[in-house]
C-alpha cells in the first residue's frame, strides 16, 4: 500500500489536499477494490484497533459503507445514535467523544448537520495530547470529503481500472448540477476537481447558486478570482469554474454529470417555484443528455429523488447511471481513508 506521501492525521477538509494525496488515496482505493473482489474480502490492516461512527446525523450510504470498511479492515466498530444517546440528557458533543475516546477509540468518524462540529472533535483531541484522528463523514454545509473521493476514484477507475490518477481527469468537461448553495459534496467536489484540472460546470437557478458562491469558494481555496466565469462576466484565461444559470451551457460537450439533490431540510426561504418546473428546468433527462459527450456517464451522491433531480429511467440506465458503482467505490475509499490514517498507529 502506498503510504509515503500521506502524513495526515485527520481528514477534514479536501481544500488543501495536494495531489500526491489524491493519488495515494485513488492508489490505495484501487488496492482495496482488488482485495474487495476475493472470495476472503477480510484483511488484519488495522486489527485490535477501534473506529467509532459517531453519526449525529442520519445517514444510510455514508454509515454503512464506513461500518463496512472498518470491519474489512478487522478493526472493532462501535456505533453512535445521537436519538439514544446521553445527549437527549444534556451530554455535549466533546463530552460524547471523550467518552469513546475513554472506551480505547482510535479513529472517529464524525457526521453532524453543523458545520465545523468534526473539526472541533480534533482540535480537542490534539489538545488532549492523544493519538486519536477524526474523519468528516459530512457536516452541515461545509464538507462531504469522503464522497468527493468516492466520486473521484469512481470517475478515475472508469477511464483506467488498472491505475486511477488525478490527472486523467486534466481537461475533462464534469457539471455539477442542483442544490449547490447547501451542498458539502459539491464543495470536496470542487477542491477534488479544480486540482485535477477538469474543467467544473455549476449549474442551478440563481437562488440555489449566487455569485458570491464561486468567489466565497475560490477566495478558500487561494485561487485567484479570476479564474471562474460568469454569464455576465469577461472569459479569463485559464478558467476552471464556471457558472451557469441555464443548464444547456453546462451540459454541452460535458464528459460527465453530476447531480445533486435538493435538500429542502436545509432550505429556510421559498427558494423553488415548484419541484415539477425544477425538474423541467434542471432535472437530467436522457433527452438533456445528448447535448453532453456520447459517452458521458452521469453520477449522484444520493439519496435520490426520483423524477427531480433526475429520472428514475435515466438513473437505472447502466449504459449512463454510474450512482450505483458510487455506492460500491464507497467501501474502497473509505477503506482507503481508514488505513491511511491509521497505519500510523499499528
Amino acid at each position: 500500500m502506498p503510504t509515503t506521501t500521506w502524513n495526515r492525521h485527520h481528514v477534514l477538509s479536501l481544500a488543501d489536499f495536494t495531489a500526491a494525496e489524491y493519488n495515494t488515496v485513488l492508489q490505495t482505493a484501487a488496492s482495496f477494490q482488488e482485495v474487495l473482489s476475493r472470495r476472503t474480502k477480510k484483511v488484519p490492516t488495522l486489527q485490535g484497533q477501534v473506529v467509532a461512527n459517531l453519526f449525529f446525523e442520519s445517514s444510510t450510504r455514508t454509515r454503512s459503507s464506513f461500518e463496512l470498511a472498518a470491519k474489512r479492515l478487522s478493526a472493532d466498530t462501535l456505533n453512535f445514535a445521537a436519538a439514544t444517546s446521553s445527549m437527549t440528557k444534556g451530554e455535549t458533543i466533546l463530552d460524547t467523544a471523550k467518552t469513546y475516546l475513554a472506551m480505547g477509540t482510535d479513529i472517529m468518524v464524525v457526521r453532524h448537520r453543523e458545520a465545523g462540529v468534526p473539526n472541533a472533535i480534533a482540535a480537542e483531541m490534539d489538545r488532549l495530547g492523544v493519538k486519536v484522528s477524526v474523519l468528516n463523514a459530512g457536516d452541515g454545509q461545509h464538507e462531504h470529503p469522503s464522497q468527493a473521493l468516492l466520486d473521484l476514484f469512481t470517475i478515475c477507475t472508469l477511464i483506467d481500472p488498472a491505475s486511477p490518477r488525478l490527472e486523467l481527469l486534466k481537461g475533462k468537461k464534469i457539471a455539477i448540477v442542483g442544490d449547490i448553495l447547501h451542498s458539502r459534496v459539491a464543495r470536496s467536489n470542487i477542491w477534488s476537481l479544480i486540482a485535477s484540472g477538469a474543467e467544473v460546470h455549476l449549474a442551478a437557478p440563481p437562488t440555489l447558486l449566487p455569485k458570491l458562491f464561486a468567489e466565497f469558494i475560490l477566495e478558500e481555496a487561494g485561487v485567484n478570482n479570476q479564474q471562474f466565469i460568469i454569464p455576465s462576466s469577461p472569459s479569463s484565461p485559464t478558467p476552471q469554474l464556471f457558472l451557469h444559470w441555464q443548464l444547456e451551457p453546462a451540459l454541452q460537450n460535458a464528459d460527465f454529470v453530476m447531480t445533486l439533490r435538493l435538500q429542502k431540510e436545509r432550505m429556510t426561504a421559498h427558494l423553488l417555484p415548484s419541484l415539477r418546473e425544477y425538474h423541467q428546468l434542471f432535472g437530467i433527462t436522457s433527452t438533456k443528455l445528448q447535448l453532453c459527450k456520447p459517452n458521458v456517464k452521469v453520477l449522484h451522491p444520493g439519496p435520490v429523488n426520483r423524477g427531480v433531480e433526475i429520472s428514475s429511467e435515466l438513473m437505472d440506465d447502466p449504459e449512463f447511471s454510474l450512482i450505483q458503482s458510487q455506492v460500491t467505490s464507497g467501501v474502497a475509499v473509505r477503506m482507503a481513508l481508514l488505513y491511511l490514517i491509521g497505519s500510523s498507529k499499528v
